[in-house]
């Protein structure tokens, strides 16, 4: 993987010229929080932490129209628009290489591989917060799934190649690059990963989270867990790598009709209501259950490791504390700080 480098005053005029390619799309602060915006560059905020949506939307959008017919008349409409989106962090460029298995794998999702093609990822490195935990999941570097990838190492940033779009991109302000990385740059780079692994404050070993899940099938914790979760859907709305989704068909009398689909979660009563009114999981610890036992045992046992990130957005948005590290821990029989917890070690 070639290196180059780019100094830090010439990020914004970089990217400003990268507009050639697409929109160029990138994290701004919103309140307390970050969202992706198309914006002028200049606007960007390097220093910020998890959006609140995570870049899954631009490859499977929350709501999309995917044709409209009518008679005898057929009109697919896959969205080709080309964008940039720049500052993702490492853990979401692993959440998108895991969407890539599931949409790209045996047959393709043409709306998802479209997207996928005509978007070029621009990785930026981080440090993370008191949520962050993807270095439990390995996911807190990345050497593949991007274009473009920046390493802060002070008044400059390492450039990481790693297609050969990202090559192309990287000529379209190479008068603003500088070939010449050193042994100092690259001592740099390798301090600074020391210092940011020493940063994480969110420690959890998910090695044998299929093992653990097939003896704690029938856990009082799920109850209790059931009994606190309000169902909202917001860990699967945020989740990097949830992707259920639900198709709808439109009709208009004397019209066309048009087939949409949107965002959906396990999490919701109605996911698994069939025809006749059964529900085969009624209880919202069953759907718990589901949710966790997919994402850290199910995924794990096929791909070898679990289809969580460690992004920390669960963490961050759940309001009654259930989250990856707090399940994983009390499943394990670890001391977890969650307003559910008490009663779970009551209940042992």
């Amino acid at each position: 993987m070639r290196v180059v480098k780019l100094k830090k005053k010439n990020l914004v005029p970089f990217l400003r010229k990268l507009e050639e390619f697409g929109e160029v799309w990138g994290p701004v602060k919103k309140g307390d929080k970050y969202v992706y915006a198309h914006t002028d560059p200049e606007n960007f905020d390097l220093k910020a932490l998890r959006t609140i949506i995570p870049p899954k939307k631009f490859f499977v959008p929350p709501k999309f129209r995917m044709f409209t017919f009518k008679e005898d008349e057929w009109n697919e409409e896959i969205d080709t628009k080309k964008r940039i989106l720049f500052g993702l962090h490492p853990c979401d460029i692993h959440g998108i290489l895991i969407l890539d298995k599931l949409f790209l794998s045996n047959y393709p999702d043409p709306y998802y591989k479209t997207r996928r093609e005509n978007t070029a990822i621009i990785g930026l490195s981080c440090e993370p917060d008191d949520k962050c935990f993807c270095k439990s999941t390995n996911t807190h570097s990345v050497e593949e799934g991007f274009d473009l990838a920046l390493s802060d190492i002070g008044n400059e940033y390492l450039v990481w190649i790693g297609s050969s779009l990202g090559d192309d991109l990287q000529k379209m302000g190479e008068d603003l690059i500088d070939e010449d990385v050193t042994e100092a740059d690259i001592k740099k780079y390798i301090e600074w990963r020391k210092k940011r692994d020493g940063m994480f404050k969110t420690d959890i070993d998910l090695t044998a989270m299929p093992d653990i899940f097939e003896i704690s099938y029938n856990s009082p914790i799920w109850e209790k867990l059931g009994e606190y979760c309000l169902s909202c859907g917001q860990c699967s709305m945020v989740c990097p790598t949830c992707n259920c989704y639900d198709v709808e068909d439109n009709y208009r009398v004397g019209s066309e009709i048009e087939r949409n689909r949107h965002w959906d979660s396990c999490m919701f009563r109605e996911y698994s209501l069939v025809a006749g009114g059964h529900n085969f999981r009624e209880a919202r610890s069953e759907r718990l259950k589901l949710f966790y036992t997919h994402k850290l045992a199910g995924y794990m046992s096929i791909f070898g490791k679990p289809a969580c990130v460690g992004c920390g957005r669960c963490a961050d948005t759940c309001p009654v504390d259930i989250n990856v590290p707090n399940v994983a821990r009390a499943l394990k029989g670890e001391k977890v700080d969650a307003i559910w917890a008490k009663e779970v070690k009551d209940a042992g």
